[in-house]
């Protein structure tokens, strides 16, 4: 469905954009795959990664409405990774948090509305759900923001989902990386927030093909969440430095000890389908009447139970020390 698109990424000179760029120019003959960040020093080292004569390049930050309004124009498909994600420094720089993560995607939401962009994915996290800090708090509001933005479109075609899922294996911020620094530079022990910390994990090749996917799936408002395993933190450091003693420093500021990607609070609006749960809104669109039982690919799903719960704590499915093994040197 991306053949002879233009698409435009947010934040893409982040790690998912770098790889959904990757994924999109080996698999699709994209009209423009435009690239759309603040950063002009990543900008300049992925068109040296990448030589592709569909590949564009915007200088731009998701605060600027009227930028966002020019790199939009003639667009069909927008992926919206663009995000302050640390939750430290979030919790410390509260209204830049806020400025780039809520203000950005309302932002965002009226320049595809303006320009009549076809669909729209925004890319959310497990820390949007039951939020405990800022990052997550921000993030939820951002959903908000998107789904009922599918209400407001009058007669604008533009539809917009949301794709949330967990902590991405080797991503910048991401504890994977951390790891291997502190084992590269010979220390003796390594630094454990909570012994029995749990988080969901997903590599970026499954987390851009969920998301690709995603848009021939969506109908519009929904929350799309991958079923994906999960992991102990205790078993992650073992599996990158087996035998290192393990120092437990506390856990950080807004940190928790399991995340959650589907309260028993949205139960009632959640389907499970084969490899994916979806999240209906909760609000009435007023111009169509959908069933988000059956996706736009026609796969049927099913009503989770009542005190469904989606947690990385309670999963099914939790990788073992050698399987994070492999996930860590891939």
């Amino acid at each position: 469905m991306f053949n002879n698109k233009t698409i435009l990424i947010t934040g893409g000179t982040g790690s998912f954009g770098k790889k959904a760029v990757e994924v999109i120019l080996n698999r699709y003959s994209p009209k423009k795959l435009i690239i759309f960040s603040r950063d002009e020093l990543k900008q300049f080292e992925m068109q040296n990664e990448f030589s592709h004569k569909a590949l564009r390049f915007f200088i731009g930050d998701v605060r600027d409405q009227e930028r966002l309004i020019q790199a939009t124009y003639g667009v069909d498909y927008v992926i919206h990774a663009a995000a302050m994600k640390q939750v430290p420094a979030s919790e410390y720089n509260p209204m830049e948090c806020i400025k780039t993560n809520i203000n950005g995607a309302q932002n965002l939401i009226s320049a595809c509305i303006h320009n009549e962009i076809e669909k729209v994915v925004a890319l959310s996290t497990d820390k949007a759900c039951n939020p405990l800090n800022l990052y997550g708090a921000t993030k939820l509001v951002s959903d908000k923001l998107f789904v009922s933005a599918n209400n407001i479109t009058g007669g604008h075609k533009t539809r917009f989902s949301v794709v949330r899922y967990g902590n991405v294996i080797g991503s910048r911020g991401s504890v994977v990386p951390l790891f291997e620094k502190i084992v590269k530079e010979g220390a003796t022990s390594i630094p454990i927030t909570h012994p029995e910390m749990t988080r969901f994990w997903i590599s970026l090749d499954e987390g851009v093909d969920f998301v690709l996917k995603s848009f021939e799936r969506m109908h519009g408002g929904e929350i799309f969440i991958p079923k994906i395993p999960s992991a102990s933190i205790t078993d992650l450091a073992e599996s990158m430095a087996p035998g290192m003693k393990q120092e437990i420093i506390g856990i950080r500021p807004g940190e928790k000890i399991h995340e959650i990607m589907c309260s028993s609070d949205d139960a009632h609006l959640t389907h499970e389908f084969k490899d994916y749960y979806s999240i209906s809104p909760s609000i009435s669109f007023h111009d169509k009447d959908l069933d988000f039982a059956v996706d736009s690919l026609g796969q049927k799903g099913t009503k989770v139970a009542k005190d469904f719960e989606y947690s990385s704590g309670k999963n099914e499915t939790f990788l073992t020390i050698n399987q994070l093994k492999d996930w860590s040197n891939a």
